[in-house]
């Protein structure tokens, strides 16, 4: 799809060649505008400005590692904590997740012009490792371990649901929400049917299903 506009305000040749008229787009191509100027109907060809861009190195955090990749983006156009964006490299192609923005002198922003950038930090949501507090079935949180699920970055956990991965399987008690995660009115949730993304939980707390499960811990 196309980023030109219908109508561009461009000086005319015929009837206003030193102040801008309104001009409706007719063409494209040739990486030039055929247009016809609103005043006289005079037809002719501009070339569209283009917007400049810029380069940003992004750190993208995934799976416990890290790697640095570069992305293009116009110069004016602000980035923020929580913005995602598709990241496409020879290596590869996930959505991502900005967790900082990061300017000259290593002072960390929530938001920023790109112009004005030096990393982003982010990281991959397409799959995400999900941490989770499992308390025995009678409370003790002296015998609580703690498991790590993986999951797509869209997978839903519900308070209350039970879950199943592998050998564990627990009833969802609790989470809390990721400072980068946005739609959220508050950091933790404990009440039934509340429910969290992967990508946005830093934690679930859990009380296990398999009581057996702890005989031999």
């Amino acid at each position: 799809m196309s980023d030109i506009p219908d109508r561009v305000p461009t000086p005319c040749p015929s009837c206003s060649p030193d102040l801008e008229t309104v001009h409706e787009v007719l063409t494209e191509g040739g990486g030039h505008l055929t247009v016809r100027c609103s005043e006289c109907s005079h037809v002719h060809k501009v070339q569209p400005e283009r917007e400049r861009e810029v380069t940003l190195d992004v750190v993208v955090s995934q799976g416990g590692e890290s790697f640095t990749a570069n992305v293009t983006a116009p110069e004016d156009e602000s980035i923020e904590v929580g913005d995602e964006f598709i990241l496409e490299t020879e290596e590869v192609l996930s959505t991502v997740r900005v967790t900082s923005v990061e300017l000259d002198g290593q002072k960390r922003v929530e938001d920023a012009p790109a112009d004005e950038i030096e990393t982003v930090w982010t990281r991959e949501v397409d799959n995400v490792a999900v941490n989770v507090t499992v308390h025995p079935q009678d409370g003790s949180r002296d015998d609580s371990r703690g498991i790590t699920v993986h999951v797509p970055g869209d997978y839903e956990f519900e308070v209350g649901a039970v879950e199943s991965f592998g050998d564990d399987e627990f009833e969802i008690d609790a989470f809390v929400v990721r400072d980068d995660a946005a739609g959220y009115e508050r950091d933790r949730y404990e009440m039934d049917g509340d429910t969290v993304l992967a990508k946005d939980a830093t934690r679930i707390y859990a009380y296990d299903e398999q009581s057996s499960a702890w005989s031999a811990w």
